[in-house]
């Protein structure tokens, strides 16, 4: 398939919902607080359960998501951290520039994305990766927020036992394992993919709706380095971590990396502004929203170049 046509396919849905959410946060009083509420709370947790648990993810499969994402992550802190101190950034700043580099965007980019490229298998592995990334925001990314704080970050990471996806992917693997799934044309099952599906145009409307609020004036340059490390570098990353974990299906190893490379996650945004402090010159959170912005933007190129790379098989 051509660039245009994949463009024109992947990308293009995402970009357009996401623009009709930026459209709204523009021009229209609207606030994206109790849509998130009704994702992380209602929408999510049904598109997980249902996706995992009707997914043919074997067991060794969602380990090796797991293995794939622990490593790609480790690797990523490591290179953040390095080139946030080799081009100069002190706390709160380098804070800042490692989760921008680290955390993509898997849930509301990630998500349609895969279920665009991959179908229902890219679902499955997104649902995993989110939730998993979740943990890991939640954890080592509040941790990474609260360097340099007042505040202490151990009590903060607290925080990700009252992530519902989480708890979500805990009672899908249970589920499954235990034989107890309900038929897919069960009421139950059916039920849970409505709602689950009406996640996907919901996330992306947030995201548009997010992007509407960041103010990017004057921060463009400072969030090139970080930019390049999260579009450019991580795919790589990200490609060797799936070829040393080693995965039977080519589609889940594709599908790892592709949302592994989408922008910067909108969340670190949110945890930037709880937990960091404020510094002298260009303010963290304005650093982090920018880059959000300007990552996002870009992926329209860079995850179009991306998806043509994974499906002639240049990459994994």
């Amino acid at each position: 398939m051509s660039l245009l046509g994949i463009f024109a396919t992947a990308i293009l849905p995402i970009v357009a919902v996401a623009a009709v959410g930026y459209a709204l946060g523009r021009f229209e009083d609207v606030e994206a607080d109790a849509l998130n509420t009704v994702t992380v709370y209602v929408l999510a947790p049904a598109l997980v359960v249902h996706s995992l648990a009707t997914s043919q993810l074997t067991g060794g499969t969602i380990l090796g998501i797991v293995g794939a994402v622990s490593l790609f992550t480790v690797v990523m802190l490591a290179v953040g951290e390095g080139i946030g101190r080799l081009t100069g950034q002190t706390e709160p700043m380098l804070g800042a520039f490692v989760l921008v580099t680290v955390f993509p965007n898997t849930g509301n980019y990630g998500i349609p994305l895969a279920d665009f490229v991959f179908g229902p298998t890219g679902r499955s592995v997104a649902v995993l990766v989110t939730a998993l990334q979740a943990v890991m925001l939640y954890t080592v990314g509040i941790y990474i927020a609260a360097r340099g704080g007042e505040n202490d970050p151990l009590t903060d990471m607290k925080r990700v036992f009252g992530v519902p996806l989480v708890y979500a992917v805990a009672v899908a693997l249970v589920a499954r394992y235990a034989g107890v799934v309900p038929p897919a044309d069960s009421t139950l099952m059916q039920t849970l993919e409505l709602v689950g599906n009406a996640s996907i145009p919901v996330m992306l409307l947030i995201l548009g709706i997010q992007l509407a609020g960041v103010d990017v004036a004057g921060t463009l340059r400072p969030v090139g380095v970080a930019s390049g490390l999260r579009l450019l570098l991580a795919p790589v990353v990200a490609s060797g971590a799936v070829l040393l974990v080693g995965f039977g299906n080519p589609t889940v190893a594709r599908a790892v990396v592709l949302l592994l490379a989408t922008p910067t996650g909108v969340t670190t945004i949110i945890l930037v502004g709880a937990f960091s402090a404020a510094g002298e010159g260009l303010a963290p959170g304005e650093f982090t929203s920018a880059t959000v912005f300007v990552t996002t933007v870009v992926s329209a190129l860079t995850v179009t170049a991306l998806v043509a790379a994974l499906e002639a098989g240049l990459l994994v």
